[in-house]
């Protein structure tokens, strides 16, 4: 039998919870003695439909038994989908819920399913996050992914359904990294408006924009105004055992969400499948939890309260 093959495309090197998908990718490849091509799209959905289109067109007829695929942007590429299962190549969506998987798996015999985080879930976590650093209400500065990602909708809409209703919300929206949450803050920064606002709370929907909004408050040249929002809790999400986790424990975060990478997950389907095992379910869902739990995050909270209380 020959060894089998994956192409796994995701959105960019530039964000932790991708180089966790990257890395626990290969991780199973050597675990299951598979072989794994990792491409990145640089966070554009034309880059990535040309990358995946380029492997499955190659004139050297040599494909990948299947493409795990993440979007890198608000298109979950129907097209190159179906034109991947027509040549006998399985398709496999990663983080993002689409509704052509159906269509494909009742018209191809190759493994087509879903395998993503709950974003509704990691939204109302975070809610939940919201109410226990403010259980007497107040502001929080919310950075989010792009307009255009279904994720960054899902985790928004979930927030809202959480929250506390004194609890009030001023969005931005970056790019999922660092990078773009540093300009994405910074420029807001640079408006009157941000200096007429008083916020509680600064979060983020990735621990990499969380920290990207820190560094740009960081760089403020009016100390007073610098200080003032250091001391603020950040909270952020996806809680990898190197960045998120490690920052709450070192007090760098107060608070984020553990979220499961999956490409490990769908490979092991995928190895399943190939070696005889039912087909794996149209969707998968991996479960988010809160680090530290919430309870947890209201009773430091109290106790960093009433220590303030007593010092004035």
């Amino acid at each position: 039998m020959k060894k089998l093959t994956y192409l796994v495309s995701l959105t960019t090197k530039d964000n932790d919870y991708q180089a966790e998908q990257a890395a626990m990718a290969e991780d199973a490849a050597r675990r299951l003695g598979v072989t794994v091509q990792i491409i990145f799209a640089e966070n554009d959905s034309i880059v990535q439909s040309q990358q995946i289109l380029k492997v499955i067109q190659s004139r050297s007829g040599v494909f990948p038994d299947a493409i795990l695929f993440e979007p890198a942007g608000g298109t979950s590429l129907p097209q190159v989908a179906r034109t991947a299962v027509a040549a006998g190549i399985g398709w496999v969506v990663l983080n993002r819920d689409v509704d052509y998987l159906l269509e494909l798996r009742k018209a191809h015999p190759v493994p087509i399913f879903g395998i993503t985080s709950d974003h509704e879930e990691i939204g109302r976590i975070q809610g939940r996050q919201f109410g226990a650093l403010l259980p007497r209400g107040g502001s929080v500065l919310y950075i989010t992914g792009p307009a255009d990602s279904p994720s960054a909708k899902q985790r928004t809409e979930g927030m809202y359904v959480s929250k506390p209703a004194d609890v009030q919300v001023k969005i931005i929206k970056a790019h999922w990294t660092e990078a773009s949450a540093h300009r994405a803050v910074a420029s807001w920064l640079r408006l009157s408006a941000s200096r007429q606002s008083e916020f509680q709370v600064v979060a983020a929907q990735n621990d990499s924009m969380a920290a990207g909004a820190k560094r740009a408050f960081q760089e403020l040249p009016d100390e007073a105004a610098r200080d003032r929002w250091l001391h603020l809790p950040f909270i952020g999400c996806d809680g990898l055992p190197l960045t998120g986790a490690a920052w709450v424990n070192s007090g760098l975060l107060a608070a984020t969400i553990i979220v499961p990478s999956n490409t490990g997950q769908a490979l092991d389907l995928l190895v399943r499948a190939a070696h005889g095992a039912p087909a794996p379910p149209e969707r998968t869902l991996t479960v988010p939890v809160a680090f530290p739990s919430v309870e947890l995050l209201g009773a430091a909270q109290a106790e960093k309260t009433r220590a303030l209380s007593a010092q004035v």
